[in-house]
Order: structure tokens, then C-alpha cells, then sequence
């Protein structure tokens, strides 16, 4: 086990100077080496310096993958600023939200994102804005990185900051997580040993970098020989012929991409690759073998959040469903609503302790209350569900918040999306509760049609009555085109509408039929 967090900077700097013209990644296979980026990233340092950022100071960076992000990302790192990325998604108040509390010294942001920032109103000065996507205006990163600046690193320390990551939430505010240089690298360290990586291995980055499953991924290069393909985007269409033709042994995972892969017809294609593995979180237990038998990969699937260095238990041993045992950096267990731990097979509250001093988030920013919620004496109170079992894997179940009072019981989210999920008509499905007339809150059902399928609430409520406890099965159903998703491709839960007025009721349709 590691005895000690480190950086990974120092490192980077090591490696550029023993081999610069080593590849660390390609952008849409435009290469990117050690020396190129090293240079980039001196020249975006320098820059900061001369627009006033000093050493933790923030910069909010709002933009999706390009060629650029790397060099922002090390130039930052280097000065010792502060990122705080920024969800390409937001606008409005929440974008607000995020910039006036963070309180960034520089923005840097995509040209086309402009107008949103502009339209939420944060109180950000406009020449603290630099853009990006305008290579002929002096004021933009494609001019500024053309240029070729000298810049002395800050010093920099396991334990200094290197993000404020917010995280999206299903409720509330979003959270301004506190992200050490040493959460970063030991994230590249989970997911060295959960992804079995080798020299020579290619790893295939949709993900944004906004993301903490794609910030992880920038340590890789420097940790061990292997490189990253970068794309701009996930594309459904695009995926496999991309991971082809980047040579990729190893996917990452997160959401409904699987799912969505699994929906495409077909092909001869499917195992024309060099995937070994696939990785990430939040592969349903049914679509595991699917996916697994279907593209030839064998499947590694994690559990973990930003607050404890992304990566938490990982499963390399191959059992269905698991999210596996702990890091050799953590101690896992499920606890009662009293903080007790129960037996294997209980479901509770997962929590997390850290044998390794900084391996879990210092807090929330200016938020103590959340802070002091979530670290109680030094554990980790993740807020999600799981089990235990006489193995000692993990087995999750959803947030514990992601559930609803109904009639005397909890329904779990999960549950009941899980089996809605299963009928032959859809193709997506989300669950939240709403205020009911007597009682608790019922349960409100949004279900999103395969290609080509009709959904009849009606029906789909009996089918469901077939699967579910009375008390599970949901009262009202509304049938949507499309959710709105975060980049991991999760419902927004906390966007779909409470309102009753364009849902069919299963009350009221019990009400009016004839004795």
C-alpha cells in the first residue's frame, strides 16, 4: 500500500525532460507529446502571472475537450491557481451559482458558451474572460498558446489544492468539492490497479474532463507508459469505429453508455478491437454479461465519488453486480441510521475510512454544514446505500435520498426503475415522489419510448402491478420524448417537473371505471 500521497506534477516535469517526444495523448488523433504540452502549459502559466492569477487564486474553466484542455489544465496546475470546471450544460442560475461562489480570478471559456455566461448575470468582470475558438483574437487561449513563455514552477504539495469540484446532485445546491494534487494522483493509482494497465496501452477518453471520471485519466500518461485518445465528445454512432481506430485497449464507463452501445444494431464489427477492458461505474447487473459476451471485454466495474479520490472498491475479481472490495487505501463498511455497522447481507449507509492521511476531501467549500454531514469524525458518510456480503464485496443500491415514503415504506428509485426499465416498450425510465393527497408522497413515473414503440400508461401500469409490491407500483406515469442529462449520461432528476398536469393518473382511473 502506499505509505504517503503524492503529487503528480514533479512527476510530469521528470518525464517531459527523460523523454519529451513521448506521445501522452492524441486529440481526434492529432498528436500531443510530453514537450508540446510541457511547453503549452508553461507559456498558459506565464499568462496567468501576467494577468494578475497568483498562487490559489481560482480559474473557472468552462469548455469541452480539445487539443487545448491538457496544456490549461497543467498550466494551471503548474502556477498553483485553482481549477473549478465548469459543466459545459449550465446556464442560468445555476451557472450563476457556481462562478459567484467560487469566485474565479479568470474564466476561460468556449466562444459558443459565451452567451450563457453573459445571460446568467454572475458577477464576473469581462476582462477576466479569456475565450476559446477564436484563433485571431489576441485575447484568445489559441493566441495566447502560440506563443512560447518561460515560467518557473510554484513548489507544490500533495496537499495543495488542485480543483473545486462541483458536484451535480439530483437535490439542491451543488457542491464545491475540495480536490488535493494528491486526490488527483491517487485516483490515476485506483485506476491503475483496477484497470490492470500496461506499457503500451491505450486508453479512449469521451468522458469531458470536467468530470472527476475524466480528470482522473490525466495522470495515467505520467504514472505509467501509456497514452490517451482523446475525442471531443461521446458519440454512439462514432464509438466504436473511433476506439478502432486508436488502437484503445481500454473504455471507460459511466451512466447509461453501455446501455446506449447496447441498443445499436449488430455487427460483424462488434469485436474488431483491441479492447481488453472496460471500466467505470453504474453497469446494471443484467447488462454486465451482455455487454461483456457481445464485444469480447472483460468488465471492471467501480464504485467511488469526487470526495474520496474518485475511485473507492473496485472489482477485478469478475462477480456480477458487485462494485467489489476497497482500495488497499480504505476500509468500507455499512452502517445504520446510528452509525452502527450491521451484519453481511443488511442494506445501510456505506461508509469510508482513509488509512492513507489525505485520501478523503478536506470539505465542501464555504459549506461546513454539508462538510460536517458528510465527515463525522474523519468517515466518510457517502449518503448511498449498499451491502456487505460474507466476501467482503460491496453491492450497491442507489442514493438513500433516491428513494420515496409511500404508504408506511421506503421505495428505493432504483427498484422500481430497474424493473420499468424491462419492459419491451422502454427504452429509458426515471422515478421521483411527489406530494400526496393523504399520507406521505406518491410515486411518479417517467418513462421515455423505444424507437418506433408506443407507450400506453395504462398498460404499462399493469405490467408493472405484475412485478412490483402494491405500494411500489407508481400512481402517476408521464411519457417524455427525451431527459435531460448530465455528460455521464444521468437523468437530471431534479429537473423533471412535480407538477400532475400532464401525467396519467392510476387513481383516478380506478375511480372511473364502472363497479
Amino acid at each position: 500500500m502506499l505509505k504517503s500521497l503524492q503529487g503528480f506534477f514533479a512527476d510530469f516535469n521528470k518525464k517531459a525532460d527523460r523523454n519529451p517526444d513521448r506521445i501522452f495523448a492524441k486529440f481526434n488523433g492529432e498528436a500531443l507529446t510530453f514537450a508540446t504540452l510541457n511547453k503549452q502549459s508553461a507559456t498558459f502559466a506565464a499568462e496567468l502571472r501576467r494577468k494578475g492569477v497568483q498562487r490559489g487564486d481560482r480559474v473557472a474553466v468552462m469548455m469541452r475537450n480539445s487539443r487545448l484542455s491538457l496544456a490549461l489544465l497543467f498550466g494551471i496546475a503548474r502556477s498553483g491557481a485553482i481549477w473549478v470546471p465548469v459543466n459545459t450544460h449550465q446556464k442560468g442560475e445555476g451557472l450563476r451559482y457556481i462562478l459567484d461562489h467560487s469566485k474565479p480570478r479568470l474564466l476561460v471559456c468556449d466562444q459558443e458558451l459565451l452567451p450563457s455566461v453573459v445571460d446568467c448575470h454572475a458577477g464576473i468582470r469581462s476582462e477576466a474572460v479569456v475565450t476559446v475558438g477564436q484563433p485571431y483574437d489576441r485575447r484568445s487561449l489559441e493566441t495566447v498558446l502560440q506563443k512560447e513563455l518561460a515560467f518557473a514552477d510554484v513548489r507544490i504539495e500533495a496537499d495543495d489544492l488542485f480543483a473545486i469540484m462541483y458536484t451535480s446532485g439530483t437535490t439542491g445546491r451543488p457542491k464545491g468539492v475540495l480536490v488535493t494534487h494528491g486526490m488527483l494522483r491517487l485516483a490515476g493509482e485506483a485506476a491503475r490497479i483496477l484497470t490492470a494497465m500496461k506499457p503500451g496501452d491505450v486508453f479512449f477518453v469521451w468522458e469531458p474532463l470536467f468530470h472527476i471520471g475524466g480528470a482522473q485519466l490525466i495522470t495515467l500518461p505520467i504514472i505509467e507508459d501509456v497514452t490517451l485518445a482523446m475525442v471531443d465528445r461521446f458519440s454512439a454512432s462514432s464509438f466504436w469505429s473511433q476506439v478502432r481506430d486508436a488502437g484503445a485497449t481500454h473504455i471507460h464507463y459511466l451512466g447509461g453508455i453501455l446501455q446506449i452501445l447496447l441498443k445499436k444494431p449488430e455487427s460483424d464489427l462488434d469485436r474488431q478491437h483491441l479492447v481488453r477492458i472496460a471500466w467505470g461505474g453504474g453497469c446494471p447487473m443484467d447488462v454486465w454479461p451482455k455487454f461483456r459476451d457481445r464485444f469480447g471485454v472483460e468488465m471492471r466495474e467501480c464504485y467511488g465519488m469526487t470526495e474520496a479520490s474518485s475511485i473507492t472498491t473496485c472489482n477485478i475479481e469478475g462477480v456480477v453486480g458487485s462494485v467489489g472490495k476497497p482500495m488497499p487505501w480504505y476500509t468500507v463498511d455499512v452502517v445504520d441510521e446510528r452509525g452502527n455497522r450491521i451484519a453481511p447481507g443488511s442494506r445501510g449507509e456505506i461508509v469510508v475510512r482513509s488509512l492513507l492521511e489525505g485520501s478523503l476531501f478536506k470539505g465542501y467549500l464555504d459549506n461546513q454544514e454539508a462538510t460536517d454531514k458528510a465527515l463525522v469524525g474523519g468517515v466518510l458518510h457517502t449518503g448511498d446505500s449498499g451491502t456487505l456480503d460474507i466476501e467482503g464485496n460491496l453491492w450497491l443500491h442507489g442514493r438513500i435520498t433516491d428513494s420515496v415514503r409511500c404508504k408506511g415504506e421506503n421505495v428505493s428509485a432504483w427498484e422500481v426503475e430497474h424493473v420499468a426499465a424491462g419492459h419491451p416498450a422502454v427504452e429509458d425510465c426515471a422515478m421521483i415522489g411527489v406530494t400526496a393527497d393523504i399520507g406521505e408522497q406518491d410515486i411518479k413515473l417517467f418513462v421515455k419510448a423505444k424507437k418506433g414503440k408506443t407507450i400506453e400508461p395504462e398498460h404499462l401500469s399493469g405490467w408493472l402491478a405484475e412485478r412490483l409490491a402494491s405500494y411500489q407500483n407508481p400512481r402517476y406515469i408521464e411519457v417524455v420524448g427525451e431527459f435531460e442529462r448530465t455528460p455521464s449520461q444521468r437523468i437530471m432528476k431534479h429537473l423533471l417537473p412535480t407538477d400532475l398536469n400532464n401525467c396519467w393518473d392510476r387513481m383516478a382511473t380506478q375511480q372511473s371505471t364502472p363497479a
